[in-house]
């Protein structure tokens, strides 16, 4: 197994193409099983030149990539620029099958997502897949769902294109073909393990309520009184340092496992508290909620969110380098969050040092958590992909 990867900028197309398609050639020799290729939304218009004639110059037999605000590559966080970032990768034993699902499909899939086989199947054994989808056009919750279901037990990770201001403006591809709505992905299986990070850049504070009355995604009460109540009590509670983080939102997690005994870090899926009820004191969440389940409030900033990430990727240095990895992380990350460019990049490569990795900046993140794939926000979800063996936890 053997990958390389590379970020270039510039604003000219044959600048993009022969310095990246030089910089995979002199590391992988004559071709490329896959190449995952990540444009800036500015290039857009040329991206499918960009995609087809990349393929081509480095013998890719597949290439999947899409546009989005900012690329990522294996130093460099590239957020304003014009420019192009690649991993690509020789697999030797691994079976890659790629994927399209247009946009009337995707609808009756969410409608029915037993039906998900029946427009897209993948192979027996795949051990991950990735997708990258048009946010404009892809009930992405739905689909996964679907995909919980059919593919039950194999991790999806990826991310929802960005950059686009309108329907139609989203460039996502596979091979040469430019497709402007719905899904692109890729399965793989065989001679190949992948460790998932989803780092949701949060921590937990205040204690675990249970959920005594909800409707939709409107909590109704917590632990029998109201859930502003509650949000008053935490926040008496907090010290002035924490106060203020509240000034980037408060948001809560519900609990992927509401049976475990004891819940922390890694343990909820984090979503948005989106408004307040002032006569009843319910709160509105960006998520439907049901009772009975548990759940906790979270605070979220550049220091949580730097050391979550470092938190999630200290224990994969037990299972040695991975051969390569690939990097979805949210638009409201980077010098949005952080007060420096590269935050995620550079906690990846202080790990793992020269890592090939590519990525891109997303419009939402897909990837695990409990053993179920979700979309989430404020996100870096991560993909370390490795060769099976004694030194890999991922099932071989």
């Amino acid at each position: 197994m053997k990958f390389a990867s590379v970020a270039v900028t510039s604003s000219n197309v044959d600048v993009l193409l022969r310095d990246a398609g030089a910089a995979v050639l002199d590391r992988l020799g004559e071709h490329a099983d896959i190449a995952f290729v990540f444009v800036n939304a500015a290039l857009a218009p040329r991206a499918q030149t960009l995609a087809a004639n990349l393929k081509r110059t480095i013998g890719a037999r597949v290439l999947i990539g899409c546009t989005g605000e900012g690329v990522i590559g294996p130093a460099h966080e590239i957020e304003d620029e014009p420019a192009l970032a690649v991993v690509a990768a020789q697999l030797p034993g691994v079976d890659i099958v790629p994927f399209a699902i247009p946009k009337h499909d995707l609808l009756k899939i969410a409608l029915n997502p037993r039906s998900l086989c029946s427009y897209q199947d993948i192979p027996f054994g795949t051990k991950f897949v990735v997708v990258l989808a048009d946010p404009f056009s892809t009930p992405m919750d739905g689909i996964l769902k679907a995909m919980n279901t059919e593919w039950e037990g194999i991790p999806v990770i990826g991310g929802m294109a960005s950059g686009a201001r309108q329907p139609g403006e989203t460039a996502l591809f596979l091979n040469e073909t430019l497709i402007r709505d719905g899904l692109v992905g890729v399965a793989l299986r065989g001679d190949i393990a992948v460790d998932v990070i989803v780092s949701q850049g949060c921590r937990p504070v205040g204690p675990v309520f249970e959920v005594t009355d909800a409707t939709y995604n409107v909590i109704d009460s917590l632990g029998g009184e109201s859930p502003m109540a509650r949000i008053q009590a935490l926040v008496d509670d907090l010290d002035e340092e924490d106060r203020d983080l509240l000034q980037n939102g408060l948001f809560i997690g519900r609990a992927i496992d509401s049976k475990k005994e004891s819940l922390g870090r890694g343990d909820f899926l984090v979503r948005g508290v989106m408004g307040v009820d002032g006569n009843t004191g319910a709160i509105a969440i960006g998520d439907t909620v049901v009772k009975g389940e548990r759940v906790q409030f979270h605070l979220r900033d550049a220091r949580t969110a730097r050391e979550d990430l470092e938190m999630m990727l200290s224990p994969q240095a037990l299972f040695g380098a991975p051969s390569g990895a690939l990097l979805f992380s949210c638009n409201g990350r980077g010098t949005h969050l952080y007060d420096e460019p590269d935050g995620d990049i550079s906690a990846i490569t202080s790990c793992f040092r020269g890592i090939d990795v590519a990525g891109f900046f997303c419009a939402g993140e897909i990837g695990p958590i409990g053993g179920k794939n979700f979309l989430h926000g404020h996100t870096a979800s991560l993909a370390l992909i490795r060769t099976p063996g004694p030194d890999s936890k991922a099932p071989a």
